[in-house]
């Protein structure tokens, strides 16, 4: 099975970028989004053969998730229970007979870290929420992650440490997650390469010269990974200020 994730930066204006042409040829079993910004009844995306899940966030405009799957699943989860920041739509969960797909857009820190303590708790919750998942079947976690776990998945090291996204904080909640059953599928795959990256500003020239950060992921429980195929990073495709990820697995 193919699954793909991506931050559309905005489903809206992605569409007019080229999302749908993406979307055909990649034929993915499952196309996770982040940071939709639309409400229901805003945009009508005609996916001949995919049911559509869609979790907005109450405030118009701003954050927001989806799954578009070929697949109908057996259960449907908006959000989690104690959940960080309820009301901006950052959380969706499918159920099916061999495992979990878990969507998410995790909240920024914010520049001035502002929002650091409430991106904490958040992860502490949803670390606890994926293990819960996990002691019943296998999960897939994706989506925005909005960290760089290692300095190997950011190119200016030095002048971002501490910065969002780039916090000790935050990437010692990543590896507190993978330590406790999980995996970063790219960095199996990939464990010493550098200038693979997801995201990038949108100041002149940084996408060019390929200044980026690496803040989405495919995590998969660790009694999964034999099953992973490939997981790879679509870094020429445009449409966003982020790019399209993609994992292979086979499902037995």
């Amino acid at each position: 099975m193919k699954f793909v994730s991506w931050n559309v930066n905005g489903i809206r204006a992605c569409v007019t970028k080229g999302f749908l042409e993406y979307f055909h040829d990649i034929d993915a079993d499952f196309f996770c989004i982040q940071e939709t910004k639309c409400q229901q009844g805003q945009i009508e995306l005609q996916l001949e053969g995919y049911h559509q899940y869609w979790h907005a966030a109450v405030k118009k405009g701003y954050s927001g998730t989806a799954i578009f799957t070929k697949h109908e699943p057996i259960s449907v989860r908006y959000g989690i229970e104690g959940e960080v920041a309820p009301d901006e739509g950052r959380i969706l969960t499918l159920e099916y007979a061999s495992f979990y797909l878990v969507n998410a857009y995790v909240p920024n820190a914010k520049r001035d870290l502002t929002r650091i303590a409430e991106r904490l708790l958040w992860e502490d919750r949803m670390a606890l929420y994926l293990k819960e998942l996990d002691a019943k079947k296998p999960v897939i976690y994706c989506g925005d992650l909005n960290v760089a776990h290692e300095e190997l998945d950011i190119k200016n090291v030095k002048s971002n440490i501490g910065n969002s996204g780039f916090t000790y904080e935050e990437r010692g909640k990543m590896t507190d997650l993978l330590a406790s059953g999980f995996t970063d599928t790219f960095r199996h795959f990939h464990p010493n390469e550098t200038d693979h990256f997801t995201w990038w500003s949108y100041m002149n020239k940084v996408r060019e010269r390929n200044i980026g950060w690496r803040i989405d992921y495919f995590i998969v429980s660790n009694h999964l990974v034999e099953q992973v195929q490939e997981a790879t990073i679509h870094s020429h495709v445009l449409g966003s200020d982020h790019c399209p990820i993609v994992l292979k697995l086979k499902i037995v």
